[in-house]
C-alpha cells in the first residue's frame, strides 16, 4: 500500500523509522504546513530509504491528487485531526489518523459515518494492542489463568515532566521539538487514555459506565498557553460481567503506565503498556509451595530493613513472586528508540492487510469512536454524577505536642 503522510511533526521520525517492518508499505511522500518541518523530515526518511526518497507536496490538496497515494497517515496536531482526515475521505483516501480520532464526540461520529458512506476504510492510533504483549495478556485472561475477573487498575502516569524537565527541548531524530504548547492545551488524557483504553476495550468490549473527576494540578508548567487542560483524572470504568477498571492518567504522578487484572484465581500484570514485548507476568491467589513460603519471609526482612533505615528500596505493596507468561506471538523486536519499544505502523499495517484480504481491521473507526466517547467522559466529568458535594465540616484537629 502506498500512504503519505499528512504532518512531519514530533511523531512522524517513529512513523518513517517504523515503516522498514512492514515491505507493504510505500512511503510516497509528506505534506507539512511548515516547509522547514517538511524539509528536515524528507531528509531524514530519505536516510532510511535512499533508494525511495519520498515525494515534498506543496499542499494538502497537492497530496490528495495524487492517484499513487492509497491511504493518508494523518500526523497533524490533534485538533486538526478531523478536519484533515475529513478531506482525505472525501478525496476517496483511506485514513490511519493519529490518537485521538477527533476532539470531541460529534467529529468522530462523523468520521465514522463518512468511512461507511465512501466504503473507505478508517483508522486511529494507538495500535498497542495488536502487539504481542498486549495479545498475550488478552489470551491469559480469554483462557481463565485468573479466572473470573473482578478489577482492574490501569495507570498512565508519565512523571512531573513540567516545568523543571523542560519537555519543550525534547527534539525527535530529526530536530522537531515535543509539542509541548498543543499538549498541555489539548491534555495528557486525550494524547495518553487511549494506551490503556485500548487494551481495555480489546479484552472486555465495550465500557458501560464511567464516574471521572479531572483536575489541573500544575496550572503554570513553564511555558505560555492559551488555556490549561487537566493535568490529573481518575476515573472508575464497568464493563460487561461486572469487570470494574480504576484508571489515572496525568503529568504529575511518578511514573507509571502499568496494567494490573485481578481475578479471583490470581493476578495478572504488565509493567509498562508502551512496550510492546514487555513481559506479562502471573501470580496465582492464594500463594501456595515454595512461593507461600518465600514470600512472607522476604517480607519480614523487609519491614525490619525499612525499621532500620531511613530510606526504601520497595513499592508500597507486599512484596510477592510472578512468573512470566511466555509470549502468544513470536516476532522479532522492532524498537523505535530504547525509551520507546512499540511499532507505530502496526495498525496502519493491519488495516493494509485487511484492505487486500477484504476483511475488517481491527482497530475500527467504530472503535475509534468508543474512545473519543471514554477520553471525553474522562477529561470532561458529567459534574452531576462525577462530583457530589459534601455540606458536613469539623474543626481543625489539635496536633500531639
Amino acid at each position: 500500500m502506498k500512504v503519505a503522510f499528512a504532518g512531519t511533526g514530533y511523531v512522524s521520525d517513529a512513523y518513517a523509522r517504523d515503516l522498514q517492518y512492514h515491505s507493504d508499505l510505500e512511503l510516497v511522500g509528506a505534506y507539512d504546513c511548515d516547509p522547514g518541518r517538511l524539509e528536515a523530515f524528507t531528509r531524514f526518511a530519505t536516510k532510511l530509504r535512499p533508494e525511495s526518497p519520498p515525494r515534498q507536496y506543496s499542499s494538502l490538496n497537492e497530496l490528495l491528487a495524487d492517484e499513487a497515494v492509497e491511504t493518508v497517515v494523518n500526523l497533524t496536531n490533534p485538533r486538526s485531526h478531523a478536519a484533515v482526515t475529513r478531506q482525505s475521505l472525501e478525496a476517496g483516501k483511506h485514513v490511519y489518523s493519529e490518537k485521538p480520532l477527533g476532539m470531541n464526540l460529534e467529529e468522530a461520529r462523523s468520521l465514522a459515518f463518512l468511512a461507511k458512506e465512501r466504503n473507505l476504510r478508517l483508522s486511529s492510533a494507538p495500535c498497542s494492542f495488536l502487539s504481542p504483549a498486549a495479545q498475550t495478556l488478552a489470551k491469559a485472561v480469554r483462557d481463565g489463568t485468573i479466572g473470573t475477573v473482578r478489577v482492574v487498575y490501569a495507570n498512565f502516569d508519565d512523571g512531573m515532566i513540567a516545568p523543571k524537565m523542560t519537555p519543550w527541548g525534547w527534539l525527535n531524530e530529526f530536530g522537531i521539538p515535543w509539542p509541548a504548547k498543543d499538549e498541555f492545551e489539548v491534555g495528557c488524557t486525550v494524547e495518553h487514555a487511549g494506551y490503556f483504553l485500548t487494551w481495555l476495550a480489546g479484552i472486555f468490549g465495550p465500557a458501560r459506565e464511567v464516574t471521572a473527576f479531572a483536575s489541573c494540578c500544575i496550572p503554570d508548567k513553564g511555558i505560555e498557553v492559551e488555556g490549561m487542560a487537566p493535568d490529573f483524572t481518575a476515573a472508575c470504568l464497568r464493563y460487561d460481567e461486572n469487570v470494574v477498571v480504576r484508571a489515572t492518567c496525568g503529568l504529575v504522578a511518578p511514573l507509571d503506565k502499568s496494567l494490573t487484572i485481578v481475578g479471583d484465581k490470581g493476578v495478572l500484570f504488565v509493567k509498562n503498556l508502551r512496550d510492546d514485548y514487555g513481559g506479562i507476568y502471573l501470580r496465582h491467589l492464594p500463594a501456595t509451595g515454595w512461593q507461600a513460603r518465600i514470600e512472607p519471609r522476604v517480607n519480614r526482612l523487609r519491614r525490619r530493613l525499612e525499621r532500620l533505615l531511613p530510606f526504601t528500596l520497595w513499592s508500597s505493596h507486599e512484596w510477592a513472586l510472578y512468573r512470566k507468561i511466555p509470549q502468544a506471538i513470536k516476532e522479532q523486536s522492532r524498537n523505535t528508540a530504547s525509551h520507546k519499544p512499540v511499532d507505530f505502523c502496526r495498525g496502519l499495517a493491519e488495516m493494509a492487510e485487511a484492505i487486500q484480504q477484504g476483511r475488517t481491521h481491527r482497530l475500527s473507526a467504530d472503535l475509534g469512536f468508543h474512545i473519543v466517547e471514554l477520553i471525553n467522559a474522562l477529561q470532561n466529568p458529567a459534574p452531576e454524577t462525577a462530583k457530589q458535594k459534601i455540606s458536613s465540616s469539623f474543626d481543625p484537629i489539635e496536633p500531639l505536642a
